[in-house]
């Protein structure tokens, strides 16, 4: 087949059209580096073997190779805010107690009794010791031992080698990491460059406002990848293209652990016919997919409802009314904010499983972990709101479980979102079955769109290898 742009080298080839770097040039106000300097190596154009994705082996790799050794997202500062506050934080087939001690500092302990191996807690609660329900051993939430009763029987157990065991414990913008096993770069090596590019959008000074989970009948690698490309919003989310530049997308990655996806709204998709479509129309169906198209919709107030000046984009001009609302909501000066800040979706990620959304609106946040097998996961979103300045964070929204047989339409919090996550599981589960009976068992990527995925699975694969983890 012939292709006009075959004389181009692998991961150089950009759909026509404006492309991120000529929006940020348009953009109302100067964007900030991490917006500007691209950073995107070719990863190659091989295939990836379906089986990573339904192998019990491969997935027993992940549990002993790659788990234990990588920091993971266990929990935000605001769902433990006083001390004796506790999370449970399960992943991988292990359980933590992620607990608040009286100095303000947090330690996460294994949450398993060491007398005959019952689990301490299972859900999230208050305390200042853990007492197994079982046979009574306890422990105070530092970890120490406390006692048990029958304590005449166990002359041989010494109380300072009863601690329970701890993983280490980092935060950093008002997220809680652990590692099981000591060793490797510390919490912002392994972030790098999030701490430089997020310094400007504060997510500690936010809050979880909304936080929906539900299991999902496919592999975790599965459903994360799902979230780390725009392209499919052509046949999975049509609804969106009359505001999105899907295929003008920007993909960049770092090193191991980080890569972005950074998607324009406020202009057309390239996939529709621009005729008749001028920017006030960008901006009027963009109203009308955030539900303001009732008969009884009033726009007085509505900071969406704006009107296009001559001259100006849809972008600009959401962007001015984004600024204002986002100023008088949280006291914070936003003038200095960026279109892209404020509309775009800067989705970035960091191996294996945490995505937080960079800019100045409330930032979404995904997390995916394995199931008990390796064709299901709990895929969970959260999303975070600026606290208005001078006031205290308050204690973040508690987790909303939807049961297997609900959709995320049923979590009402979540809006629209709940519509375009349930677009998804449309494929998602499908995807899994196919990977199960696929005959040629090879997953082919595109060079440049899904080099998040193919940046995921070299580091994956460095890993299980050894290159990567066991204190490296």
């Amino acid at each position: 087949m012939a292709d006009k742009d075959a004389h181009l080298s692998g991961g150089q080839a950009r759909c026509p059209g404006t492309g991120w770097h000529d929006l940020m040039a348009q953009d109302s106000r100067t964007p900030p580096a991490s917006l500007t300097e691209e950073h995107y190596e070719y990863l190659g154009s091989g295939p990836i073997d379906a089986s990573r994705y339904t192998s019990e082996e491969f997935a027993r790799l992940e549990r002993e190779r790659v788990w234990p050794y990588v920091w993971q997202f266990a929990a935000r500062e605001e769902d433990i805010p006083e001390p004796g506050d506790y999370t449970v934080f399960e992943n991988a087939g292990r359980s933590y107690l992620v607990c608040r001690q009286d100095d303000g500092s947090v330690r996460a302990f294994h949450n398993v009794c060491l007398h005959r191996g019952r689990k301490l807690r299972h859900e999230d609660g208050a305390t200042d010791r853990f007492a197994c329900p079982f046979h009574g051993f306890a422990w105070n939430k530092d970890g120490s031992f406390e006692g048990m009763p029958c304590q005449w029987d166990f002359q041989h157990l010494a109380a300072e080698e009863m601690g329970l065991p701890e993983a280490e414990v980092a935060s950093w913008q008002g997220y809680i990491f652990l590692r099981e096993e000591p060793g490797g770069p510390g919490l912002e090596e392994f972030l790098s460059p999030l701490p430089d590019h997020f310094a400007r959008w504060r997510h500690d000074e936010c809050t979880t406002v909304i936080w929906v989970a539900k299991e999902v009948a496919a592999n975790w690698k599965v459903t994360a990848e799902a979230f780390m490309e725009a392209w499919h919003t052509v046949v999975t989310h049509p609804q969106l293209l009359p505001f999105t530049g899907d295929c003008n997308a920007a993909y960049w990655n770092w090193g191991d652990n980080i890569n972005v996806n950074l998607v324009p709204f406020g202009i057309l998709s390239p996939h529709l016919d621009p005729t008749g479509k001028n920017q006030q129309w960008i901006v009027d169906e963009f109203i009308k997919y955030n539900g303001r198209s009732a008969d009884n919709y009033d726009p007085a107030g509505d900071p969406f409802a704006v009107t296009v000046p001559d001259g100006q984009t849809a972008r600009s001009a959401l962007g001015a009314a984004m600024r204002r609302m986002y100023t008088d909501q949280t006291g914070y000066d936003h003038d200095h904010a960026t279109d892209a800040e404020l509309l775009d979706a800067l989705v970035y990620n960091v191996f294996p499983n945490f995505a937080p959304w960079g800019g100045f609106m409330p930032n979404i946040v995904y997390r995916w972990r394995p199931g008990k097998t390796p064709d299901t996961c709990l895929m969970e979103v959260r999303v975070l709101s600026r606290v208005k300045k001078g006031e205290p964070i308050p204690r973040g929204a508690a987790m909303h479980l939807l049961g297997p047989d609900q959709k995320w339409t049923d979590a009402p919090e979540l809006g629209g979102l709940g519509d375009v996550f349930e677009q998804d599981m449309e494929n998602i589960p499908w995807v899994q079955e196919g990977l199960h009976c696929m005959k040629n068992g090879k997953i082919r990527l595109a060079d440049y769109q899904e080099i998040r995925i193919r940046q995921f699975h070299r580091t994956l694969d460095r890993y299980i290898s050894g290159e990567l983890g066991r204190g490296k």
